[in-house]
Order: structure tokens, then sequence, then C-alpha cells
């Protein structure tokens, strides 16, 4: 006998999971912090990011994969509730620009001090809203795609890798979460400098880094404060929120298409 599942994949879309599925598609193609950063400080990206001090560039990449780690450790030992509920977007906001605003207080280098929190604040929401979109969060793989969402939100100019576009990114991405997630499940994280695990973080870091050194040149200049400084956080959250919710309407989709007939669909449909 067929399974719904086997019946959804041979059958057209629904005018709800249409309309769902180009919802994802606008917030995964066309959102960008980088806009809205600048607007905050009042310059553009490129002129916020000659205030970066030029010995940290090199630097960027190291402290994002740490405060990846951190994230990863964040998600294999305290992610593990299946219950569905909505999305607690807005008190994640409140919560991250919160801490932004007191690193803004204490200067920029309490900025990179407070990277980790934040980006554990950011994971904790993207979960939340995978779990609203009917994701199961005691399932290791999803927690894992929990992290991918941080190499699938970079939009920047100054990002240098090689892939570009969702599917392209999840397509390169695949086989390191793959061997991640099997090395986790045999092992656990008793040795995160285990190859596979940092090959994995040193991928998403990839991308990852160039939204970070923008977010980190915008605090860097010398009038942006306290305030300020929550509010550019603020800002982050509500673009990884967004690159999230569209990533989880695509895979909850998937889940009842198959992966071939949505990213097919996805192509053709106008965001």
């Amino acid at each position: 006998m067929s399974t719904l599942n086997e019946k959804a994949r041979g059958s057209d879309l629904t005018d709800a999971d249409l309309h769902d599925l180009r919802l994802a598609k606008a917030k995964l193609e066309h959102s960008s912090v980088t806009a809205d950063i600048a607007a905050v400080v009042g310059k553009p990206i490129e002129k916020a990011l000659e205030y970066l001090p030029s010995r940290l560039h090199t630097r960027v990449r190291d402290l994002t994969q740490h405060a990846l780690l951190k994230g990863l450790e964040c998600a294999v030992l305290t992610m593990g509730d299946r219950e569905q509920r909505g999305s607690r977007d807005r008190l994640h906001r409140m919560l991250v620009a919160g801490a932004g605003t007191v690193a803004g207080t204490f200067g920029f280098v309490s900025v990179l001090v407070e990277l980790p929190i934040s980006t554990c604040m950011v994971l904790r929401s993207i979960a939340d809203i995978a779990r609203s979109e009917g994701h199961d969060l005691s399932l290791l793989e999803v927690r894992l795609s929990c992290l991918e969402v941080f190499a699938l939100g970079s939009k920047s100019a100054h990002d240098d890798t090689v892939e570009t576009g969702y599917w392209a990114v999840r397509a390169a991405l695949a086989k390191s979460l793959a061997d991640a997630a099997a090395y986790i499940a045999a092992n656990g994280l008793k040795e995160e400098g285990a190859p596979v695990i940092a090959l994995l973080l040193s991928r998403i870091a990839a991308r990852f880094s160039s939204v970070v050194t923008e977010q980190l040149a915008a605090k860097a200049i010398p009038f942006v404060g306290a305030v300020t400084g929550g509010t550019i956080n603020y800002l982050f959250m509500k673009y990884y929120q967004e690159v999230a919710r569209g990533h989880f309407i695509v895979k909850r989709l998937e889940a009842k298409y198959g992966s071939a007939f949505i990213e097919e669909k996805y192509s053709a449909c106008n965001a």
C-alpha cells in the first residue's frame, strides 16, 4: 500500500505548500543583513570595514570556528525537545540585543568575548524555529541542520567561497554533515578535534565568518556604543531567524514531497 508520503511525492504542491515554498524562497534568496547594519551605522559596510583592526581580519575565521564549536556543543548536549510549538523569535532577538548592549558598554574587545555567547543564542532560536516547523530536535541530523543555517546565511560581497545559492551550499555541506553525524552518534563530542568535526566547522565558518566580519566592523566604528551594538545584534539575530525559517520550511516540504521535487519547484516558483 502506498504511504501518504509516496502519494504526495507524485502529486503537485497544494496551494498552502506552494505559498510556503514561495515564502521560504523569499527569505532564503532576498534576506540580507548588510544593508540593515549599514543603515544603523550610517555608512556602507565597506567603509565600516576600515575601522576593523587589520590584525583581526586573519583571526575572524578562527573566532567564528571557535564560536561554532561552542554552538555544536550546545546543539548536541542541550537540544532534545521534540514537542512542536510556536517559536519565540522576538524574545530571542531581545536577549541577543541585551548581550550586544552589554558588550558595547565595555568596548570592542568585549565583542570578541561575546561572539560565542551570541552564536549560541542565535542557534537556540534557530532550533526553536526548526521545532515550530515540525522537526524533531531529538534527532542529531536536525540539530546539525540548525548549525548548517550559519553557512546558508552568507550573502556578503566579501564572501570568497565558491558555492553560492541555497541548494549549492547544501550540496557542498551534505557529506560533511553526514560524516559528522555518524561520528558524533558513535563517539559523542569527546574529541571535538576529530577531522570530520573540524572539517564541518571549517566549511561553515568559511561562510559564517564573512557575516561576522561585517558585524564586528560595524561595532568597531568609534561612535558605535552600547545602544547601537545591541541594535546590530538584534538585526544579526533577525537575519538568521529569517534564513532558518526558510530552510526549515523547505526541509518540511522535502519530507512530504521529496528533495528533488521540491528543488525543482523552488527553482520554478516566484518568491
